[in-house]
């Protein structure tokens, strides 16, 4: 869901999600948003707080939070207070963070690509360690913190999930290193790629994951693998059978989790029949 309605809106559409036996919801975390720049665009975390007091089983998560306007300190503080507001429902989305409008935002110069994966990798190191401990200090390349608190902790131990969106080689050994699940939405710039492309791209994408996981030991089924629909050509929600078909394709590849944006009327992208939502509930989500 976009956190761009009117909040009355966004409150009954959430409830009716979860009523639907959906088991996540996501909203964008940024400041303002390619098309939606000049729109409503409520903030993503007192948003999701709002839809934690008005639900009651529904996971809700950041898609996703990023180091270009946030500070790991006040983020994970943020975090935590969410994470206890909706009873340890909250997943901690993050990622390297792209080049638009929140990058430029704060007045401060776009890092290049590498510097941004270094940047990246200090962000989700310092969450983790500020997400699992009481207090914390540090000094890096890019942050430093000072005996920061984390009283009274998450619900969820040792700390809330971390779900790192990675698509490069460091920063999906990042995920398997400390992502307790992994999002991925194929590439970054899916422009003239058909769905085979894409999909030849994700499977490289879940190896890398794998044998990052071989080389730390670790068993990869202990991540989810998380993939986002809506960022290509291929349109999974224009039918059941599509959803279908694309559902069964990626569990192949050994996707847990699939995020689908809730069809809008009014956008110009995500224009699927909204009927489609209460379908694929009904006659798709009984039998995964």
């Amino acid at each position: 869901m976009l956190p761009t309605d009117p909040w009355p809106v966004s409150v009954e559409r959430g409830k009716t999600l979860e009523a639907l036996g959906y088991h996540h919801l996501w909203t964008y975390d940024h400041l303002s948003w390619r098309r939606y720049r000049d729109r409503d665009w409520h903030a993503a975390l007192p948003w999701l707080t709002g839809i934690a007091g008005v639900t009651s089983r529904i996971r809700l998560g950041t898609m996703v939070a990023s180091p270009n306007f946030r500070h790991p300190g006040t983020l994970a503080k943020e975090a935590m207070t969410l994470d206890r507001v909706s009873g340890g429902r909250f997943t901690l989305g993050v990622g390297g963070g792209g080049t638009g409008f929140d990058a430029r935002v704060l007045g401060e110069a776009v890092p290049e690509p590498a510097a941004r994966t270094s940047r990246l990798v200090e962000f989700v190191e310092l969450l983790d360690g500020l997400l699992s401990c009481l207090s914390l200090s540090h000094r890096g390349e890019h942050y430093r913190i000072n005996e920061a608190r984390m009283v009274p902790g998450c619900v969820q131990q040792p700390r809330l999930p971390l779900a790192v969106a990675a698509a490069g080689p460091k920063a999906i050994e990042l995920a398997a290193r400390l992502g307790d699940a992994w999002i991925t939405y194929g590439v970054a710039d899916p422009t003239g790629l058909s769905p085979a492309q894409i999909e030849r791209a994700v499977r490289d994408q879940t190896a890398r994951l794998e044998e990052s996981c071989a080389a730390l030991d670790r068993d990869p089924a202990e991540i989810r693998r998380i993939y986002l629909i809506g960022n290509t050509s291929e349109r999974p929600l224009a039918s059941v059978a599509a959803f279908t078909e694309f559902a069964g394709r990626y569990g192949e590849l050994g996707f847990t989790d699939l995020v689908f944006h809730d069809p809008r009327p009014d956008d110009p992208v995500w224009t699927d029949d909204p009927a489609i939502v209460e379908a694929i509930a009904t006659e798709v989500l009984p039998g995964l």
